[in-house]
């Protein structure tokens, strides 16, 4: 089976402003990256407009309608210091959450065997009712919460390597049996979740925090012996990968210093992974990443493993 890529113009168009981070040359390169004849055989898709109930399965409706309401005509709005919408903002993360549910419904149905979601804004810092850390749909969390209610999976995992915690997924599965949320980042760093000790209420959530300056081998250890075991031990039925890659050494926004291939090494890990547990079922949503060259190369090894698993 293939591997199938959603993206979408709008999500390029998203734009929060000259000098942010999370700016849409982000997306340019890692498009660009995946112009190589290498990725001839990436089956490519539009990715659709999510339906709002979709998106309602983990946001409050309040915080949905709000978000939408908040599209500006013209110019930006800033919903934080950190969060901007511009006028395509509110189609562009319409797009990322209808993304990944697509993406779902490719890979329970046999259609692809994986999927990567090339979209922004982002999505792992949004908590139910709050917009944050660049991130205003939780796309991974809702493409979670589609495959329990469409599929009728009961366990779903997210498993995240952005080097921030997202602490929108983990507020969203924590009380939520059947949900587990697994992530490596560093830490402390924004925004100060992520802890060891923070468990779950179903044993559920499992935190891999990385002291500034750690690297491969910090890295590859807390996979090898907390991460890939613990994922192993709850048996998803699907795992789904924020998949940010901004804890690569060049990155300006945190201080790990991975190496490209750290990537390329992990996804091999999860992928093996999941053919053992949930019968290979990974889709991957692009989350973080702001040096532009590290997030292209970081990308393309990413989508090459899954290509080629």
């Amino acid at each position: 089976m293939t591997t199938f890529m959603y993206s979408h113009p709008a999500c390029i168009e998203h734009d929060p402003g000259e000098y942010h981070p999370e700016r849409p040359d982000r997306l340019r390169a890692v498009m660009a990256g995946l112009e190589d004849d290498a990725f001839k055989h990436l089956e490519r898709h539009e990715a659709p407009i999510v339906d709002l109930a979709q998106v309602k399965l983990v946001h409050d409706a309040e915080y949905v309608d709000m978000i939408m309401d908040s599209v500006p005509s013209e110019g930006r709005v800033r919903l934080d210091p950190d969060t901007v919408m511009s006028t395509k903002s509110g189609e562009a993360t319409q797009r990322a959450a209808g993304a990944g549910i697509a993406a779902v419904d490719a890979v329970v149905a046999k259609q692809a065997q994986n999927a990567f979601c090339a979209v922004r804004p982002p999505g792992h810092h949004a908590e139910s009712s709050q917009a944050m850390g660049f991130c205003l749909f939780n796309s991974a969390a809702a493409a979670a919460f589609h495959a329990r209610a469409k599929h009728g999976m009961d366990r779903v995992c997210v498993l995240d390597f952005d080097v921030h915690h997202g602490n929108g997924t983990q507020h969203s599965f924590e009380a939520v049996e059947g949900m587990f949320y697994a992530s490596s980042h560093q830490f402390p760093a924004y925004p100060g979740t992520g802890s060891r000790s923070e468990k779950g209420a179903f044993n559920n959530v499992c935190n891999v925090p990385l002291a500034p300056g750690a690297g491969s081998a910090e890295f590859r250890r807390g996979y090898k012996e907390v991460m890939i075991p613990a994922i192993r031990a709850f048996q998803p039925e699907l795992l789904i990968i924020s998949a940010g890659f901004d804890a690569h050494k060049n990155d300006p926004l945190a201080q790990l210093e991975l190496e490209t291939e750290d990537y390329r090494w992990v996804t091999d890990e999860l992928l093996d992974l999941a053919d053992e547990v949930c019968d290979g079922r990974v889709v991957s949503m692009l989350e973080g990443g702001y040096d532009l060259d590290a997030l292209r190369d970081s990308v393309v090894e990413h989508v090459k493993s899954l290509m080629e698993h």
